[in-house]
This record gives structure tokens, C-alpha cells and sequence, in this order.
């Protein structure tokens, strides 16, 4: 745990990425993997995740995203889309998905599939689309967290033009809105905000027992 802690502490949100240095194919499997173990509300996972490598694409994004450089210079650009549309489809592909993984008959899960269509179905459109939203905030979060136990860097943003980034990327056409977005790669020997100590509250403030 001393050793997860340590790398918490090391990383930091990268301004400056070494556009030369590129993640290798084994790190970059294991970051995806480590993302595809979230955790997210009943294992629905109502989420894609788009992985930019296209230096042309990734120009227009980083003029979707108010010029800021870490969108070409990092080794990859992570997407986090949300499901805009979720509902019974989403359920019914889940629920094929345990019935396979696990040997179950689809008979056996009906009870949880009319309960997970029914919470959905009761939910206002915003109300959904806010709670897809906050699944992909849990995936980011272990991004984070792996990436750091790899010594690769990378970066949570919100500053991006969401609607111009889906048009880009054509996510509104597969029922998609990107919601928050990482880069990841490797520090700049040049980026002043890696010396930076970490301002954090402390456990004193932060939580409160009862």
C-alpha cells in the first residue's frame, strides 16, 4: 500500500507532455484493462471509451479544447462518452453478457433486468443523462490510479468543447456525448508543474467521522 500511496503523491495533472515518448503497447493494454475492471453502477457500464492516436483528428480536437497542447502531445487521448440513450437495450446487452460469462439462463436474471428497466425508465432524461455521466468519472478514476502505479502521466480534463467534440468523432451519431476526457503520456522535462508540491486537504479537514 506504501507503494500505491507513493505513486499518488508522484503523479500530477501533466500542463507539458514529451511529444517523442509514446506509451508501449503492454502498459497501454494494461491501462485499458484496468479500465474496462471499473466498477459502475449495477456492472451496467453505459459508457464507450475512444482512444485518439490520429495526429489529424487530434488537431481538431485540441481546437475543441481551447488550444491546449497536452491534446496532441501526449502518447494517447482518452474519451469518456456516456450513453445518452440508455434504457432496455443497454439492460438487455448486459444481461446476455452475464448469462454468457456466467452460464446463467437469461429466465434467472429477469427479476434484476425489470428492476435495473425500471429505475432507468423512471428517471427524467437529464436525470439519466447525468448519471451515465458520473459512471464515467469511476472509470477515469482508475485511468488515474494505474497510470500512476506505471509511472505514466496523465491528465483529467473538462475544458473541452463537448458538441464539437462530438461531431468530430461522430459520437452523437452512436448516441454518445464525451464527458470528460485524459490525456496520457509522459512529462516534459520542462514542465515546471511537476515540482510543484502536492496541495491536498488534510485528513483532519477532509473527513468527517460519526
Amino acid at each position: 500500500m506504501s507503494t500505491y500511496l507513493e505513486s499518488l503523491n508522484w503523479r500530477y495533472a501533466t500542463k507539458k507532455f514529451d511529444a517523442a515518448k509514446k506509451i508501449s503497447d503492454v502498459d497501454l493494454n494494461t491501462i485499458k484493462e484496468a479500465v474496462r475492471l471499473s466498477a459502475s453502477s449495477y456492472g451496467l457500464q453505459p459508457y464507450k471509451v475512444v482512444i485518439v492516436e490520429n495526429p489529424e483528428i487530434r488537431e481538431k480536437l485540441k481546437a475543441a479544447a481551447y488550444g491546449q497542447t497536452q491534446i496532441t502531445d501526449a502518447s494517447q487521448l482518452f474519451i469518456f462518452a456516456n450513453d445518452v440513450n440508455v434504457g432496455d437495450e443497454t439492460v438487455n446487452n448486459y444481461i446476455k453478457n452475464i448469462s454468457e460469462t456466467r452460464g446463467v439462463p437469461t429466465e434467472a436474471l429477469a427479476g434484476f433486468s425489470d428492476m435495473m428497466k425500471g429505475m432507468i425508465a423512471g428517471l427524467p432524461a437529464d436525470a439519466k443523462n447525468t448519471w451515465t455521466t458520473k459512471q464515467t468519472y469511476i472509470a477515469l478514476g482508475n485511468l488515474l490510479s494505474v497510470a500512476a502505479e506505471l509511472k505514466i502521466d496523465a491528465t483529467p480534463m473538462e475544458g473541452f468543447n463537448a458538441a464539437a467534440f462530438n461531431e468530430i468523432l461522430g459520437l452523437d451519431k452512436l448516441g454518445l456525448n464525451a464527458s470528460v476526457i485524459a490525456t496520457v503520456g509522459y512529462r516534459d522535462d520542462a514542465d515546471e508543474a511537476q515540482h510543484h508540491i502536492k496541495v491536498r486537504k488534510s485528513q483532519e479537514e477532509l473527513f468527517i467521522k460519526l
